[in-house]
């Protein structure tokens, strides 16, 4: 083989392997940060292929897009004394990338075990120790999320801005078994109390349920009894109402009727007072004794019945007169004795 083809051999396996270890690849959501002799430079690479100086420069990715830390088996001492062990704590945190020089200058690439593990024991174990078993495990636990996303969140502001936590996600924790088993009895106990309070609710709720259907019918017929009386109170008021009319009606009637027949005796009484003067109660008079006669028929006509000089004859008259006329053949006409006989009257009644 020539010289020359085994030097250029040579320079092309040099110059691979130098591309290897210089060339490198920055993944999308990471920021490359380049150290050399153990000191961090300044530059750092976005996502995409990059060269450096092989042997004497490394790089280190780091993730400045939404990333969850496990925090796993986290010791805890309640203020009773009782050791309990989380499993795992979840935090959710983004760091940003304008504070990643800082951030990794201060804390090194592996920023979240200072920040994130470390600060999640001391908080994790600040809030046991002034709080008993009974808090931590039941009654409190669902607020060791919070107190702790906003402690980490606070010293996280004073100590690398640009790390912002998101969430914090806590398991239950281990107890001793012991306890663990009274901790079921009281649960189950807690369990029965509270299916016999809902037994309870449910009771009550029916009873309510039915309270309120009765108040419910009570109301209707009420209403109902209500609507009837206001329905009867109308029909009464209208009967009255047209009582009323008719009795106006019939007092209208009545008093036209009284008016007519005040009219017509007031007219009668002022035609009496024209018509009785002397001469029609005259002819009246006469009327009415020419209607109370006698009449005989024969042939001699007695002539003691009426004397013209007479007393007898003039009392007779006074008392109780009656007209007579006499048919007789030797008789003049009707009509001599009847002017005879009312000249006599006109004698007596003077």
């Amino acid at each position: 083989m020539h010289p020359l083809a085994g030097i250029g051999l040579f320079f092309a396996l040099v110059f691979g392997i130098a591309v290897h270890f210089s060339l490198h690849q920055i993944e999308e959501g990471h920021v490359g940060v380049y150290y050399r002799g153990g000191a961090m430079l300044q530059g750092m690479a976005g996502p995409g292929f990059h060269m450096m100086i092989p042997l004497l420069t490394s790089v280190r990715n780091v993730q400045t897009t939404l990333q969850t830390d496990e925090v796993k088996n986290v010791p805890c001492g309640t203020s009773g004394g009782v050791m309990i062990y989380f499993d795992r704590i979840e935090v959710v945190n983004v760091l940003q990338p304008n504070a990643v020089y800082q951030i990794v200058k201060n804390y090194t690439a592996d920023y979240d075990k200072p920040l994130i593990f470390d600060k999640v024991h001391h908080e994790l174990n600040q809030f046991c120790s002034s709080h008993n078993l009974q808090e931590v495990y039941i009654e409190l636990f669902d607020q060791i999320d919070e107190n702790l996303k906003h402690a980490l969140q606070a010293d996280l502001t004073e100590m690398a801005p640009g790390l912002k936590v998101h969430s914090v996600r806590v398991t239950k924790p281990k107890i001793p078994e012991a306890i663990r088993k009274n901790y079921e009895l009281m649960e189950s106990e807690k369990t029965k109390l509270l299916i016999s309070n809902q037994k309870q609710k449910v009771i009550e709720k029916d009873a309510e349920t039915d309270r309120k259907k009765a108040v419910i019918e009570a109301e209707k017929e009420a209403q109902v009894a209500k609507i009837k009386y206001e329905q009867n109170i109308l029909e009464k008021e209208s009967m009255q109402k047209m009582e009323t009319i008719n009795d106006m009606m019939h007092l209208a009637k009545e008093k036209s009727k009284t008016d007519a027949e005040f009219y017509k005796i007031q007219k009668q009484a002022e035609a009496n007072r024209l018509l009785l003067n002397k001469e029609f109660l005259e002819l009246k008079r006469i009327e009415a004794m020419a209607t109370n006669n006698k009449v005989y028929f024969g042939p001699d006509i007695p002539n003691m019945f009426i004397s013209e000089g007479s007393d007898d004859g003039k009392r007779l008259s006074e008392d109780n007169y009656v007209m007579t006329i006499f048919f007789s053949p030797s008789t003049p006409l009707l009509l001599v004795l009847l002017r005879k006989h009312l000249l006599m009257l006109r004698r007596c009644f003077q």
